[in-house]
């Protein structure tokens, strides 16, 4: 038979032969025929390379005397008459003279042969006893490691079946090892949803391993919870580079894994909170703070964020408990995708009612959070606000709901619902904790805006009802007025008109603006226009109202205000004015560009010491008078001379109707999110039998300190 060998393994041709191992290389065997006398007859190349004699020197010669000592050849003797009187084997250690005088302790095992012709030899089989206590030591260590190593161990042979598994994967797959020899690793754990074979095979081809790849699944073991292993698959050679198969590690990393996964979620907790503060409550408007919380919680912690206020809290009576029904108001809805479970949510702006049995009243009513982990059918319609809702949160796949209160300042004022669709995991302990700590800083927020808008809209009555509601019946005069309020993040302002009819039928016209915001602001607004129209019933010049004015201002605590006082005559076709501060009121006049009125500017009201002076102009039938305060031209990013310009520009036809003409004027130059109140008053003169025409060379108008024109 011939034989050959094939990228190192020995074969032969029409068999495949084992291949050669590296082991007996490792011990050096040597062997030894003596014959019955104790001659040597045989004498291995091994032996030569053990004791030093040649095959020369040693046949021949009997084995006792060439490698004992004196000392030792009775006892060698004795053994070898029993081993060859008996035929039974004797193994132990002897101490062998070698060629060159030192003495070897040697391994022997010697047992009796017999030939054909019925004579017997003795076969000596031996090695260095050193290399094989050596061996047996790295044997018995080696086997210690693997059964004692608390990390499962396992190798699989060229076929990729179970040769070796210790019993710490044993434990790890729940699989007896008896049932693990001779199986593939699929065979063994079917349920695990990795694909070990390919990964293992080229392995087993290149050489290069694979280090801890990480493997979540679930074993016998432990069948309801994930683990997580760190796996590792080098390639096993012996000392000729035979290739014997695949070692394969696995350590269980799931306690890590998990403290990785806390940790990142605490990171990522730490960020949303951190994104909060920034996000929420950047103004006091309360549906703008109710939506930021909102689109705060989606994607990170839901799917679909709901904030819903009580009803009662936006009517002003929000109290420390609540029982009994919930009446919500929707406030913001946001969702991290297309979903119907936001479908299926209350519509900003829209009131509902919920039961005492439904999870949003008791969160409520509890004042303290409602989680349900793993939402079932029966609990749909205690989520849904009606069976519609029910069906589309069926078909969204709600699995997981989560509702916490909104309370601030010991008040309750809703609840923040969070709903779980596509995110797979149920809401936790964390979670809950996490919501409740967004919910409180949006709470406050809430609150502020929900107490800000009380605020304003108390200051805005009050404003408006202090304001004429009805413009008067005037002679040779037709008027038409504005007031806008400040956008809803910034509190009403004190500006305010005013047309009071005076003696000789002459009409006062004002416009003011009291620096400052809220409630107090239009106090003061109510004030003055109290006492302007005092002062105006005396039939005074303009200059003279407006020193008493200045008094009356200065008499308040740190108030400031800025005031166009002008009086018309109709009967003589002329226009007082005077200015405290105040920005120049425009002139349209027919057939003429319109233009602003180049007056004294004069100091504001509360300044105190400072004279003003009045201007005098004639005001003839079709001309009109345009008075308003900062808010109607003042901006941020344009420049004062830009804003007026264009506000001239609007007046360019002086026959359109004065209410058309106020309404162009606010929506050309006001902005929905405009911080300034706006007051807006245009008076435009109608004929009068008894008015006096000017003459053509009467200038525009004329001025004075302190005197009447």
């Amino acid at each position: 038979m011939v034989f050959g060998t094939v990228h190192g393994r020995a074969e032969r041709v029409g068999d495949v032969s084992s291949a050669p191992g590296g082991l007996l290389d490792v011990l050096g065997v040597a062997a030894v025929v003596l014959d019955a006398s104790g001659r040597i007859v045989l004498w291995s190349p091994q032996a030569k390379d053990l004791f030093g004699y040649t095959a020369q020197e040693a046949l021949g010669q009997y084995a006792a005397r060439l490698l004992l000592e004196e000392k030792h050849l009775g006892q060698a003797a004795e053994l070898f008459a029993r081993v060859m009187a008996s035929g039974e084997s004797w193994a132990g250690g002897f101490p062998i003279r070698c060629k060159d005088g030192h003495t070897r302790m040697v391994e022997f095992r010697n047992m009796r042969l017999e030939d054909g012709r019925g004579n017997f030899h003795a076969l000596g089989i031996t090695t260095d006893q050193a290399v094989l206590r050596e061996v047996e030591r790295n044997l018995a260590l080696s086997v210690r490691l693997i059964e004692q190593a608390p990390i499962g161990l396992a190798v699989l042979d060229t076929d990729l079946r179970f040769v070796t598994v210790n019993p710490a994967l044993e434990r790890i797959n729940g699989v007896p090892a008896a049932d693990h020899l001779g199986r593939r690793p699929y065979e063994v754990l079917p349920h695990l949803d990795i694909d070990v074979d390919s990964t293992t095979r080229q392995v087993l081809e290149t050489g290069v391993p694979l280090l801890d790849r990480p493997v979540v699944g679930r074993t016998a073991a432990d069948p309801d919870h994930e683990h997580a292993w760190s796996v590792s698959r080098y390639r096993l050679e012996d000392s000729g580079g035979r290739v014997l198969g695949v070692a394969t590690s696995v350590v269980d990393v799931t306690e890590q894994r998990r403290a990785e996964t806390e940790a990142a979620r605490a990171q990522q907790r730490l960020t949303l909170i951190a994104d909060a503060s920034l996000r929420i409550g950047t103004t006091l408007d309360l549906e703008r703070t109710a939506r930021e919380l909102a689109e705060v919680c989606v994607p990170d912690l839901a799917d679909v964020a709901t904030v819903d206020v009580l009803d009662s809290v936006l009517q002003g009576h929000a109290a420390e408990t609540h029982e009994g029904p919930a009446r919500f108001r929707a406030l913001a809805v946001a969702a991290a995708g297309p979903t119907e479970a936001a479908r299926a949510a209350d519509p900003p702006g829209e009131l509902a009612v919920y039961d005492t049995d439904r999870l949003a009243a008791q969160c409520v009513n509890l004042r303290r959070p409602v989680r349900v982990p793993r939402v079932e059918g029966r609990d749909l319609p205690r989520i849904a606000r009606c069976p519609r809702a029910v069906e589309l949160l069926a078909r969204a796949g709600l699995h997981s709901y989560l509702a916490v209160p909104l309370t601030a300042r010991g008040e309750i004022l809703g609840a923040l619902g969070l709903k779980r669709t596509g995110n797979p995991e149920p809401f936790t302990h964390d979670d809950e904790v996490l919501a409740g700590e967004l919910a409180a800083r949006a709470a406050l927020s809430i609150d502020n805006a929900r107490w800000y808008r009380s605020q304003r809209h108390a200051a805005l009555a009050l404003q408006r009802h202090l304001l004429p509601q009805q413009p008067p019946r005037l002679v040779g005069l037709e008027i038409a007025s504005r007031y806008q309020p400040a956008a809803a993040a910034v509190e009403v302002g004190g500006d305010w008109f005013d047309a009071i009819p005076l003696a000789g039928d002459k009409t006062a016209l004002v416009v003011g603006d009291v620096m400052g915001s809220g409630i107090n602001a239009a106090a003061t607004m109510g004030q003055l226009r109290t006492a302007t129209r005092a002062f105006a019933d005396l039939d005074l010049a303009p200059t003279e109202v407006l020193e008493l004015l200045d008094r009356t201002t200065t008499r308040l605590e740190e108030t400031i205000t800025t005031c166009a006082y002008a009086v018309y005559d109709p009967h003589r076709a002329q226009c007082r004015i005077c200015l405290a501060g105040h920005l120049p009121p425009a002139l349209a006049r027919p057939g003429r560009a319109p233009r602003l009125l180049d007056l004294p500017p004069g100091a504001p009201l509360g300044v105190g010491g400072i004279p003003f002076r009045t201007a005098t102009f004639d005001m003839v039938p079709g001309d009109q008078l345009i008075l308003y305060t900062d808010g109607l031209v003042e901006t941020r990013d344009q420049p004062i001379d830009r804003r007026l310009n264009t506000l001239l520009s609007l007046l360019d036809d002086p026959g359109r109707p004065l209410e058309e003409t106020c309404d162009r004027l606010l929506h050309a130059l006001r902005q929905p999110d405009d911080h300034d109140d706006v007051a807006l008053l245009i008076a435009r003169a109608r004929p009068t039998p008894t008015a006096r025409p000017p003459g053509p060379d009467t200038p525009l108008f004329s001025a004075g300190a302190g005197t009447h024109a």
